[in-house]
């Protein structure tokens, strides 16, 4: 099971280190591999699974809704991945999944790495 504090607090610690002041709503899900490699497959075209996808409301169709809030999309992790790379890793599971879960914030806040 997932600590669902640890996420919360891996959002809030990107969008403070961000400077984002305005409220915010993402969606993040934690799922099995068959559904992640369905994804990856649909969404970009590659076989196999992925520890992690961001999917951005800002590409696309734009879709303004009348409010303050900043809807960033949402970040889909593979559980069993993040299991198998914590091992790798020597690291614990809520650990890896706050990485992943700052990563994809990032992403989401159009902040890319190389």
């Amino acid at each position: 099971m997932v600590d669902r504090k640890r996420i919360k607090s891996a959002v809030e610690y990107v969008l403070e280190e961000q400077n984002i002041q305005t409220p915010v709503e993402i969606s993040i899900a934690i799922i099995g591999d068959r559904k992640m490699k369905a994804l990856n497959k649909k969404y970009r075209n590659k076989d196999g699974t992925a520890n992690i996808l961001e999917f951005p409301l800002n590409e696309g169709e734009q879709t303004n809704l009348p409010t303050d809030i900043m809807r960033l999309g949402d970040i889909v992790i593979s559980y069993p991945m993040v299991i198998k790379e914590s091992s790798e890793q020597d690291m614990l599971v809520d650990d890896r999944v706050e990485e992943l879960v700052q990563h994809g914030m990032l992403h989401l806040l159009g902040l890319h790495h190389e």
